[in-house]
């Protein structure tokens, strides 16, 4: 590192301890906007129990609780599938039954039966 890099550095240091002691304001303020979707009005809209909603999507009854109660906050796919039920309950409900049919089958065959 040469010695511009270096002081460059140094001041970025000085000011970010400035910041942190009240002593200086921030350069820039950056805002993120997530909107993350209310799991519990969706499933209710859709007159499922946490149980069907859960099957509906492919996860674990703890795991829609979790998102409902807040401790917890659905991201990538899950968001995705959550708004697509949101949108179109009727064509997850389908896709959902065919998945859960063709696993019992595939264990069920695993399994001898």
């Amino acid at each position: 590192m040469n010695e511009q890099s270096f002081n460059r550095l140094m001041e970025g240091v000085k000011q970010g301890a400035e910041y942190l002691k009240g002593l200086r304001k921030p350069s820039r303020i950056h805002k993120v906007t997530v909107r993350i979707p209310n799991v519990r009005n969706i499933r209710e809209k859709l007159k499922a129990t946490q149980a069907e909603f859960a099957e509906m999507l492919g996860i674990s009854v703890r795991t829609l609780q979790n998102w409902e109660q807040k401790r917890r906050m659905p991201d990538g796919p899950a968001r995705i599938l959550i708004e697509l039920a949101a949108t179109y309950p009727n064509q997850v409900r389908k896709v959902s039954r065919r998945v859960v049919k063709q696993e019992k089958e595939e264990k069920s065959a695993e399994m001898g039966y």
